[in-house]
């Protein structure tokens, strides 16, 4: 079976963190390169966290490089009330050697869309859209050598960081405006699904059975997330975002996903980073985005189980 060839842009962050474990351990995806981008905490941060969490996975030759350090026009939002101060709170993260691939993470992503044949690499942004969006602008040609895009971000009827907006969309509403605008198949996986995949305690249970390093690290991590979700939004059990990309990536069968329009709000006073889904009939012959609806649970964590079983109890 040929393996799917991805491109990670994250901002660890607790389920960042995830969906790169879930990358390094299934066998179905050829991680190619990992960016970090401000969002969850600032690039500094989230950069040293996606080092010490390849280390922990035992992800190697894979370049990681660091992008923008805040949105294209706004100034810099984070999520300390969700991810703490370090952008993973509740672990320690361990000493290790790892470096940083010296280009900028736009550039690690344009050269690798160009290095591999058309249609061949899939783009997943479990950020803010703010390196994808440049690096479209920096090399146009890009969009139609990209297999899709399938991101973590927005909601068509759920929000968290205002009454309409998520916070991947909201911290860089004009960098998500230009993706969404860009003529590449892209997936949108947003709260309405995300928020049923929820880490009961059968789930942490289950991971905490595996009893490596990478599954201890995520059963830590989830105890501190799941916290805070319970203290910020009220969730007995927390949703984990970013890992539901991947995941489709992976197997898009895990997912019932809708084509429809979407485009990103830029002016409202109130409504500002607003993912708008126009789900009327008919829908535009052209249309090229659709918004994941819903999830299989069981067989979705059966995949995250899999894949930190798969990883073994490695720190290198």
């Amino acid at each position: 079976m040929t393996t799917k060839k991805i491109i990670l842009d994250c901002d660890p962050g607790h389920d960042d963190a995830i969906a790169m474990l879930l990358a390094q351990g299934n066998p179905d995806i050829e991680l190619l390169a990992v960016t970090t981008v401000a969002g969850n905490q600032t690039l500094d941060k989230v950069t040293r966290n996606a080092l010490a969490i390849a280390h922990i996975g035992g992800i190697n030759g894979v370049p990681f490089a660091a992008g923008c350090h805040r949105p294209l026009v706004r100034d810099l939002e984070t999520a300390p009330d969700i991810h703490g101060e370090s952008g993973l709170g509740g672990v320690k993260l361990p000493k290790h050697s790892r470096t940083l691939d010296p280009r900028h993470a736009t550039d690690l992503i344009i050269d690798t869309i160009m290095s591999h044949p058309p249609k061949t690499v899939t783009l997943v942004p479990v950020g803010s859209l703010t390196n994808i969006a440049l690096a479209v602008r920096k090399a146009p040609q890009i969009v139609e050598r990209v297999k899709e895009v399938v991101l973590m971000g927005g909601g068509y009827h759920t929000a968290n960081r205002s009454a309409v907006a998520e916070f991947n969309i909201k911290v860089d509403p004009e960098a998500a405006h230009i993706v969404f605008n860009e003529k590449w198949p892209l997936t949108m996986v947003g709260l309405d699904l995300t928020h049923q995949a929820r880490a009961t305690q059968e789930v942490t249970e289950a991971i905490s059975r595996i009893n490596t390093k990478a599954s201890r690290f995520v059963v830590d991590m989830l105890e501190f997330y799941g916290k805070s979700y319970e203290e910020r939004h009220g969730f007995n059990c927390p949703p984990i975002h970013d890992p539901c990309a991947v995941a489709y990536v992976i197997d898009p069968t895990l997912m019932t996903t809708q084509k429809v329009p979407v485009n990103i709000e830029l002016n409202g006073t109130l409504t500002v980073g607003m993912t708008v889904v126009d789900f009327r009939f008919p829908r535009p012959e052209d249309c090229h985005t659709q918004v994941a609806v819903k999830l299989d649970q069981q067989r979705f964590w059966q995949l995250i189980i899999d894949a930190l079983s798969n990883i073994g109890d490695t720190c290198d």
